[in-house]
Order: structure tokens, then C-alpha cells, then sequence
């Protein structure tokens, strides 16, 4: 192996390390959010349809699927009617 080589492989090796530890807090982020929007989602919503809102999107996996297809589509819990 040259010296380029095995540079090259430390890096990826150092890079994947670095993004594992990077990644790693992007859930509790995500939920911080959620939390702290959860006031005004309530208030637009109602209790019962906002606490749906709030509920789903803070299942990780769950609430990243729910923000990909609102995206496209609208939301998919209605606001109240005034």
C-alpha cells in the first residue's frame, strides 16, 4: 500500500466516524422542534387533532415520513374550522 492510500483510507474512516457523531443527535433536534412548536399546533388545530399532530411527529421515523408526504400533499390533519 503507498503513503496516498492509506491516507485515503484513514480519512473515510475518520469522516464515517465524524458523520456517525454528527448524526447521532439530528432525532433529539427534531423533537426540540416539534416540542416547542407544539403550542401553536394545538391552538390551529384543537386539542384532539393537534395532539395527533404533535403525537406523530414525534415518532422519529414516523414524523420524518409524515413531513415528506405533507410537503407534496398539504397537511394532512386539518386546522380547525373558525
Amino acid at each position: 500500500m503507498t503513503k496516498r492510500e492509506v491516507a485515503r483510507r484513514a480519512a473515510r474512516a475518520g469522516g464515517w466516524k465524524l458523520a456517525k457523531r454528527l448524526l447521532r443527535p439530528i432525532p433529539f433536534v427534531g423533537t426540540a422542534v416539534v416540542v416547542g412548536t407544539a403550542g401553536r399546533a394545538l391552538r390551529r388545530k384543537g386539542t384532539v387533532r393537534g395532539a395527533a399532530h404533535v403525537g406523530l411527529d414525534l415518532i422519529p421515523v414516523l414524523g420524518t415520513a409524515k413531513a415528506v408526504v405533507e410537503l407534496f400533499t398539504g397537511d394532512l390533519i386539518p386546522d380547525r374550522k373558525k
